[in-house]
């Protein structure tokens, strides 16, 4: 019998309640007390995210077969790297749709790599070759500030905070950045009408997402699983609105609910809005073929017909449409979601 019974028979025996006779001690904890809360959500610095964004953008363009291609790539390696992330390149070779042989390389970074539970963010690094949709200058190359660098900065970004915590402050999941190559270089039926598409684009296959087409027929690491997906496309202009594309409700409702609910309950619902949009092609076709129930991030005029902003696949696709404030909502709503696994 315990210490703590022996003075709770005797004092039964007395009739009589003597609150010193037993020593103080800590009570023991039950089931019925509260769990420890879960390690508060560390801030995204958008100004990191935005550093990130130009140092992509003064390579050049980043368009396969290129050098700035490369050492944009080397870059994010080293830098991912740099962070503790264990990382691994995944090279390819893939023919566009204009008979260009290109030598690509997926990246993939892993943040607490041996985590049951694990959430991918994917991004594509690669910069579509020509501006077909610009006006006055069509076909000028492009830098792909918004459309590739602020997805792949703010994907760095949140690599870059998790890796300053400490185990106690971690979140409860593993996650996995993994950045696609040659995403960007397909046939637009609209703008390029003067050219020919020669590839065969029958069982599912496109001219778009080389990159993770490839990946999801030799996932890396072999047998990839994780519980969802989420996709960043075009994530750094300013007044990025994003709505809830078809793609990702019918292959990831719950997720977007998770995202678009966190945006909204830590003051980020001028950029997440509640309007459900038509599917897209992108990255995230893909991914939810490969078992990755994904959700597409993707910046969405908010009103009128036009599926992507006036600054897609133009030369006006540059740092001076970068939003420090767009990449704070997209980078600390992904944090939040994070911590709340």
């Amino acid at each position: 019998m315990s210490f703590q019974k022996v003075c709770a028979s005797l004092l039964a025996v007395a009739g009589v309640v003597l609150l010193t006779a037993c020593p103080s001690e800590k009570p023991a904890e039950t089931a019925d007390q509260p769990a420890a809360q879960a390690p508060a959500t560390p801030a995204f610095n958008a100004d990191s995210a935005y550093a990130y964004t130009a140092k992509q953008v003064a390579f050049g363009p980043r368009v396969p077969n290129k050098p700035a291609h490369v050492a944009c790539g080397n870059y994010l390696v080293a830098k991912l790297k740099s962070f503790g992330l264990s990382v691994r390149e995944q090279p390819f070779q893939a023919m566009t749709f204009d008979g260009t042989q290109i030598s690509g390389r997926n990246i993939i970074a892993q943040y607490q790599p041996t985590a049951a539970r694990r959430v991918a963010i994917f991004g594509h690094w690669d910069t579509r070759p020509f501006a077909d949709a610009d006006k006055q200058h069509k076909n000028a190359p492009m830098d792909g500030a918004s459309d590739g660098a602020s997805a792949v900065a703010t994907a760095m970004e949140i690599a870059r905070v998790l890796s300053l915590q400490k185990d106690k402050q971690a979140p409860n999941v593993g996650v996995d950045f993994i950045l696609f190559d040659a995403e960007d270089w397909g046939y637009e039926a609209d703008t390029q009408a003067d050219k020919k598409n020669q590839l065969d684009e029958s069982n599912g296959n496109s001219s778009w997402c080389l990159g993770s087409q490839y990946w999801a027929k030799h996932l890396l690491p072999a047998g990839y699983k994780a519980e969802y997906g989420v996709l960043l496309d075009m994530v750094g202009a300013k007044n990025g609105r994003f709505t809830r594309e078809g793609t990702s409700l019918q292959n990831a409702r719950a997720v977007v609910d998770k995202i678009w609910n966190t945006a909204a309950q830590i003051g980020y619902s001028d950029y997440f809005l509640f309007s459900d949009t038509g599917a897209i092609l992108d990255d995230h076709v893909y991914t939810n073929q490969a078992g990755v129930p994904t959700v597409d991030i993707y910046d969405h005029p908010p009103y009128g017909s036009a599926y992507f902003p006036d600054y897609h696949h133009a030369t006006t696709d540059n740092m001076s449409i970068i939003d420090r404030k767009t990449m704070k909502a997209v980078g600390q709503t992904l944090l939040q979601v994070l911590y709340q696994e």
